[in-house]
């Protein structure tokens, strides 16, 4: 499900000069007197199918401040994510569900997690679609990003974020809740497939092979047709601007998810056009 591919791997994009297997690109050019770093993330993982290559971490150090999508040492940003993922207006699960439907999620909540849709049903659908993944998941994951925040804090590098939480969350509200749900209930149907489709999508990242991403990607059953622009492309086209001023300041490490660097409105892309040299680092 693409479903999956946007909240756990942000739905990796063809990349540019994709036979090139990197997750890992530098920036350099265009008056930058030092490079800076662009990595694309999964954002779970089991710790057994993590991995940090030496290269990555050396651009890790070589960089004077770390920009992840949100700013992971924000005190606020908990709360403030709280705040952001409940349905407005005080409306539950049910008025998006059919009967039938909001049943099977509930129960299937109730058994996984022991509350079900009359518990958490005030939880906007892209939230329980994380929980709900959590659930098809054998393991205790493990994050990229905390584990980057947790290098810079220990290296005493500045960490700061591409866009705000309120944003962030708000992406998701510009796609009709019906929508949302109606994945939601795919998840749980074809749970099995999810779990499967995941575990060959992280054979894939393990091997930095964008090009079987992409054909596992395009074979999928469920996805968010006509709100590409909305999840990727605007995002891609509006931290484009913040990048150029970081790096412009200091060389910098960049980490997003993976599938915004990748396709013509991608981020490797997009800084190409404006004059940058980007090439993958292996």
């Amino acid at each position: 499900m693409k479903t999956l591919k946007i909240l756990i791997l942000c739905l990796f994009g063809h990349f540019a000069n994709a036979q090139e297997k990197s997750l890992l690109w530098e920036i350099s050019g265009n008056g930058l007197t030092k490079p800076s770093y662009l990595y694309g993330t999964i954002h779970v993982i089991c710790p057994k199918d993590y991995f940090m290559t030496d290269s990555t971490k050396a651009a890790f150090e070589k960089a004077e401040q770390v920009y992840l999508e949100l700013d992971m040492d924000d005190p606020s940003m908990m709360t403030k994510m709280t705040q952001t993922m409940m349905l407005p207006n005080g409306k539950k699960m049910k008025d998006y569900l059919k009967a039938d439907d909001y049943t099977l999620l509930s129960d299937y909540f109730k058994q996984k997690m022991g509350m079900g849709l009359d518990q958490i049903g005030g939880m906007k659908p892209f939230a329980l679609m994380s929980m709900l993944y959590m659930t098809l998941l054998t393991c205790q994951p493990q994050s990229y990003e905390l584990i980057f925040t947790q290098m810079a804090t220990n290296a005493k590098k500045e960490m700061l974020g591409l866009e705000t939480v309120e944003f962030q969350m708000g992406v998701f509200d510009k796609i009709p809740y019906e929508k949302q749900a109606e994945m939601l209930v795919g998840m749980v149907r074809k749970k099995e497939d999810s779990a499967k489709e995941f575990g060959d999508m992280v054979a894939l990242y393990k091997a930095q092979d964008v090009e079987g991403l992409l054909k596992v990607m395009d074979e999928s059953e469920w996805d968010f047709n006509g709100y590409e622009d909305i999840l990727l492309s605007n995002r891609n086209a509006a931290w484009v601007p913040i990048m150029e001023k970081a790096m412009q300041g200091k060389p910098t490490f960049f980490a997003v998810g993976a599938g915004h660097l990748g396709s013509a409105k991608g981020v490797l892309s997009l800084l190409k056009k404006k004059g940058y040299t980007v090439k993958a680092v292996l």
